[in-house]
């Protein structure tokens, strides 16, 4: 696949996880209807390499934690800020309305 800075960039993206499968994580664009959730965790690239993540928190308030982002061919490696985690995914699809990403 290519063109993926272009489809992901500047967009936040939120997890559908009620379309995962047993390995992938499923992303839908911040703007599409989700059914009813206790929380999503969503996260935003930014162009500056910079990104923003929301998450769950323990009263069910959304807390955000920042990192650094880069595309390292088919893996997007977010490298978050402080004590959270970050996460490293291989992309497996993107669509204007849909990112798919393998744990």
């Amino acid at each position: 696949m290519t063109g993926y800075r272009e489809q992901v960039v500047g967009r936040r993206w939120v997890h559908s996880h009620e379309e995962d499968t047993g390995d992938e994580l499923v992303f839908r664009p911040g703007d599409h209807q989700f059914p009813p959730s206790r929380g999503r965790t969503s996260f935003e690239l930014r162009p500056d390499g910079t990104y923003l993540e929301s998450s769950p928190g323990p009263v069910d308030v959304p807390e955000e934690s920042t990192g650094s982002w880069s595309l390292e061919g088919d893996r997007l490696i977010l490298g978050a800020e402080g004590d959270r985690p970050g996460h490293a995914w291989e992309i497996t699809g993107v669509a204007d309305d849909r990112l798919t990403v393998r744990r």
